[in-house]
């Protein structure tokens, strides 16, 4: 999607409800309380966002996050989820790994690192905003996507995580599904949207995806119906990161045989392997509401809080291990061969 496409939404009233809001960053450390509850450190590197109830944990018993947190990252004081993907590193000739920095969106300059997160009626496409959705619900969470994956046939069982290579900071097409091929003049932004039809009981499921499908034909931009097994028809979540590559354009950093030299924290070059989490957090019905109302990126319902304040919440690492600097090996012990 183009820049000016996202400009023309602005001067559009919507009928419903649109919202696009900054996180900053929480933490970055190797957890993943979703798909490895209790275990520290997690397999992977993750960089999370949101509220200061993100701990090793977090099962479903423990409660509401919004009423166990503090502060939030995001935008919207009452929204206290927590949104976390892998994180992007640079491996260079002689082996070693250096993290990729993160930077804000255009519109959230300021903000420490983190991501930009969508919740939609209707695909970007529909200025008017007109379909209703239902909120999500406390103790909700899922994840798209599959670490594990490193072809596109496996990655097509995802139709919607792409990457982005920015010309500019308002480059929105095309997508990918694989890493860009050639250097980005901006950086690379990863695009991670969410399934958008619940089977209306489970607020999880053991593989934490099957109770969300894709819409039964075509897709949420396209406004495909919901299949019968999952009814009940939920915002279009959305993450966009962005990852500042632009310091490793020079060709001369690439391997010698001329692919691409990024690298996920779970030791995927190919890109397929993106994923997502999510735990809902919002406090009490606020979801809804904004859902329910007149809102784009500033919402009348919500309460929002300042980019300082936003940058002030944090939680303290709990994994004792470096991940700055040239590295040896991934966080975890993943290590490449030598170029």
């Amino acid at each position: 999607m183009h820049m000016n496409s996202l400009a023309a939404l602005a001067l559009v009233a919507p009928a419903s409800a649109l919202l696009r809001f900054g996180c900053s960053q929480l933490v970055v450390e190797r957890l993943d309380p979703l798909v490895n509850p209790g275990s520290n450190p997690s397999p992977h590197l993750h960089q999370i966002i949101g509220g200061d109830a993100f701990n090793v944990t977090m099962d479903a018993e423990a409660g509401d996050i919004a009423e166990k947190a503090a502060c939030t990252t995001c935008q919207f004081t009452e929204d206290f989820s927590n949104y976390w993907t892998a994180v992007l590193f640079f491996k260079a000739r002689n082996g070693t790994y250096q993290r990729v920095p993160q930077i804000p969106n255009v519109g959230f300059e300021g903000q420490t690192g983190g991501m930009t997160v969508y919740y939609m009626q209707d695909g970007l496409a529909n200025y008017e905003q007109t379909s209703k959705v239902t909120a999500f619900k406390t103790g909700f969470r899922m994840l798209v996507g599959e670490a594990a994956y490193r072809t596109k046939e496996q990655a097509n069982r995802f139709r919607q995580i792409t990457y982005t290579c920015l010309q500019d900071m308002g480059t929105r097409f095309p997508e990918s599904m694989d890493f860009p091929k050639e250097p980005c003049p901006a950086g690379i932004m990863a695009n991670v949207r969410f399934p958008t039809c619940w089977d209306g009981k489970n607020l999880d499921s053991p593989d934490h995806m099957s109770h969300m499908s894709y819409p039964e034909l075509g897709t949420f931009e396209s406004g495909g119906p919901c299949p019968e097994s999952h009814p009940v028809r939920v915002p279009q979540l959305m993450y966009e990161t962005i990852w500042d590559t632009s310091k490793y354009n020079d060709p001369e950093l690439w391997p010698e045989d001329g692919s691409q030299p990024f690298v996920w924290s779970m030791d995927d070059t190919t890109g397929f392997g993106s994923h997502g989490d999510y735990m809902f957090g919002w406090k009490d019905d606020s979801l809804q509401r904004a859902m329910d109302s007149p809102c784009y990126v500033n919402c009348p319902t919500l309460k929002t809080q300042s980019v300082e304040e936003m940058n002030k919440c944090s939680v303290p690492n709990t994994v004792d291990e470096n991940f700055d600097g040239w590295l040896d090996a991934l966080p975890g012990g993943r290590t490449g061969e030598k170029a």
